[in-house]
């Protein structure tokens, strides 16, 4: 098929066993079951070029190729500033600016990075639907990674779940923090039933965070912190917990005089690209905002 021909839309996989099952050695790569079916039903799953049975033995050597089909994106598109650090056939990887927020909701139908996306989608004949794999909220910078089909999404939400991606932020918090270091290991759950806001908690999920002190002022500290787990707020909630709350931090602190949001960046991940297993790193700078917050703070240098 000449349709096959084209790498963009094709995955290839060589088969290197002998006598396993189409469905069988598809797994085994960490295509899920439920993205198998769809593939299946599709018809976009072949073999040395043809539809096959999914029971069908593979040979080594085998070609297996999956078809990405074209899809219709629905959001409305808008254009805006978008800060893209890489893009491939599969994801784009975005450094997103603070106060934008990630996905259309009932308080902020405009403005969104999926409204951005969209019109970048359009603008460049990219047929694809949006797919975010992982959230930062409204008032927190930095890496922000978007899959380009169900495939791409499926496997890169593999590698998060798995605790697989090496995930780094820069924080500026409230307060001396003396442990040069520390893991926080504390359940993260909702303090009431719809509220927004989290705490640490015995019924929660588990949580946890490392942190590193960069630089200690008379009144706060700069931290790299590590995630090891993606829970919502957990970084916020887990410096609020030991009494280090990030500056700037409405819900678990105070609104700031020099910083118009909580002074947390997204600045470093490391993953796998769904496709070829690449390792790839991504880096952001730090966001004008806090690196004036920064500057601040180092007039007061301890």
């Amino acid at each position: 098929m000449d349709l096959l021909k084209n790498s963009e839309k094709v995955i290839v996989i060589k088969v290197d066993a002998e006598g396993k099952t189409l469905k069988e050695y598809l797994f085994d790569q960490d295509i899920s079951t439920r993205l198998f079916r769809k593939l299946f039903k599709q018809k976009n799953i072949y073999v040395n070029g043809k539809n096959v049975r999914m029971e069908h033995v593979l040979k080594n050597g085998d070609l297996i190729s999956i078809l990405i089909e074209d899809e219709k994106e629905n959001s409305t598109p808008e254009p805006m500033d978008l800060h893209i650090i890489y893009e491939d056939y599969d994801i784009l990887v975005l450094n997103k600016q603070p106060y934008v927020v990630v996905h259309p909701t009932k308080s902020h139908q405009q403005n969104t990075i999926s409204n951005g996306l969209s019109y970048y989608f359009k603008s460049n004949g990219i047929n694809r639907k949006i797919r975010f794999v992982n959230r930062l909220d409204m008032n927190t910078s930095g890496i922000l990674i978007v899959a380009k089909s169900a495939f791409a999404h499926q496997q890169m939400a593999l590698q998060f779940e798995r605790n697989q991606v090496e995930k780094k932020y820069i924080a500026v918090v409230d307060g001396v923090v003396r442990k040069d270091e520390d893991i926080i290991e504390l359940p993260v759950g909702r303090e009431e039933e719809g509220s927004i806001k989290k705490v640490v908690t015995e019924d929660g999920k588990n949580a946890i965070t490392k942190y590193r002190v960069l630089e200690r002022y008379e009144a706060a500290t700069l931290l790299d912190v590590q995630i090891f787990t993606g829970k919502s707020h957990q970084i916020r909630v887990h410096l609020n917990h030991i009494g280090h709350p990030i500056i700037g931090d409405s819900l678990y602190n105070r609104t700031s005089d020099i910083i118009g949001r909580q002074a947390l960046h997204s600045y470093y991940m490391k993953i796998k690209l769904p496709r070829d297993k690449r390792e790839m790193e991504f880096k952001a700078p730090i966001p004008e905002d806090i690196q004036n917050l920064i500057d601040s703070l180092k007039v007061s240098k301890l």
